[in-house]
């Protein structure tokens, strides 16, 4: 027998299974409905996991901060005078130092061996200079002797003629022998008068060649005097009080003329070094306040130097410390530096919130009196410092604001607290 299918049940199942298909697409289309229309869920937020603060008004210090490093205000680079050999290292790193405190002994041959040189040559041009005096003073001793004699000899010449002269008076000598003596006695007075002249002018020549030995002398001394002075040096000294920071060398080691040898600073004259953002360094000013926290104590000082470039997006700011430093303080010391840049009278202000940068605007989460909701506000910020921000519109004196990172919320108006 064959089974044949009856045309009024095929019918029921079909319409039964529209009705199905058209229940569950009303379903579906309502449901969507409903789910749109339902108010967004309220994210919560733990308040003891946030950070909060409450609007203030009153004066609020405009602070800019940076890390650092104390340096030293004197710093002596040890170099060498001439160039040598390494023989010996006499004090190490960490020494206690003054000026005349040996560092470094250097020795070089060759330097010693000129200096012995130049001392012989000055000696020997002094040597040349007692021999040029003895020999010119007995040059000008005979001289006057000369002059002596001339005026010996003319003296008696002039009595002769005189004599004569009184006897020819009365005839008693001839006339001829009268002209002669009178011929003797003036060539003897001129010949003293020109031996005279002489004699001045042998002083001078005698000064000259003495002022042109001495000066050969000077000269010579003066070569000796550096090369001394030089090997002097071989033994490289501080040059001030101290610290030994730094040696650069090692004994044997062969060194040049100008060569970096070593360091040392003054540790007792210690300043901090800060570098601050270049964004927050232009309102910094020389002579404003600063207080350097060396983690020991606060150390007040004031900008003595801004640095004119950037470095790696920093500026280099020097402050000189007024206090004393704390025991420990010593060259390359970390340190955190605030300087104040200015003050500002009677205005609103708050903690600087994570996200937040001055004259912009930002939204803040604003707590309710219960403290259990918060509301989202637009806020315009003014003036910011290192731990607190101006607010010029959006909120009120005694409004708690969230300050943490709310970025997780920020597609949301409203928060719950708990």
């Amino acid at each position: 027998m064959v089974d044949i299918p009856r045309k009024s049940q095929a019918r029921r199942r079909l319409i039964r299974r529209v009705l199905y298909g058209v229940t569950a697409l009303l379903v579906l289309s309502g449901s969507g409905w409903y789910v749109s229309h339902l108010e967004s869920a309220v994210p919560s937020v733990e308040l003891d996991k946030i950070w909060t603060d409450t609007v203030k008004r009153g004066p609020m210090l405009c602070q800019v901060r940076g890390l650092g490093r104390l340096v030293p205000e004197e710093i002596q680079w040890v170099t060498a005078a001439t160039g040598g050999r390494v023989e010996k290292i006499i004090k190490a790193p960490g020494a206690k130092v003054y000026p005349d405190t040996v560092l470094i002994e250097l020795s070089n041959p060759r330097l010693e061996q000129e200096t012995l040189n130049a001392e012989w040559d000055w000696k020997a041009a002094q040597t040349s200079l007692e021999d040029l005096k003895i020999t010119l003073e007995n040059d000008q001793l005979a001289q006057e002797a000369e002059i002596s004699r001339l005026e010996s000899e003319y003296k008696q010449a002039d009595l002769e003629y005189r004599a004569n002269a009184e006897l020819a008076k009365d005839g008693l000598i001839a006339e001829i022998d009268l002209k002669l003596k009178e011929a003797t006695a003036e060539r003897l007075s001129n010949k003293l008068k020109i031996e005279k002249k002489r004699y001045k002018a042998k002083k001078k020549s005698i000064k000259a060649k003495l002022d042109v030995q001495q000066t050969k002398i000077d000269q010579l001394y003066a070569i000796y005097e550096l090369k001394k002075s030089q090997t002097d040096q071989l033994k490289v000294c501080a040059g001030i009080t101290g610290v030994l920071q730094l040696l650069s060398v090692e004994v044997g080691q062969q060194v040049s003329s100008g060569a970096s040898l070593a360091r040392v600073v003054n540790s007792e004259r210690l300043k901090a070094e800060l570098d601050i953002t270049e964004t927050q360094a232009r309102d910094i000013q020389v002579g404003q306040e600063v207080s350097v926290d060396t983690r020991n104590s606060i150390i007040p000082g004031r900008v003595s130097r801004i640095d004119p470039t950037v470095t790696e997006g920093t500026v280099t700011v020097d402050v000189r410390l007024d206090a004393e430093l704390p025991k420990g303080a010593r060259p390359d010391l970390s340190v955190y530096g605030t300087i104040v840049l200015d003050r500002l009278e009677d205005v609103l202000y708050v903690g600087r919130p994570v996200h937040g940068n001055e004259n912009s605007q930002a939204g803040f989460f604003r707590l309710d009196k219960d403290r259990k909701y918060a509301e989202r506000v637009t806020v315009t910020l003014g003036t910011s410092s290192v731990n607190t921000i101006e607010i010029r519109y959006g909120l009120n004196v005694g409004d708690e604001v969230i300050l943490s990172d709310m970025t997780a919320q920020g597609g949301f108006c409203k928060i719950q607290l708990k």
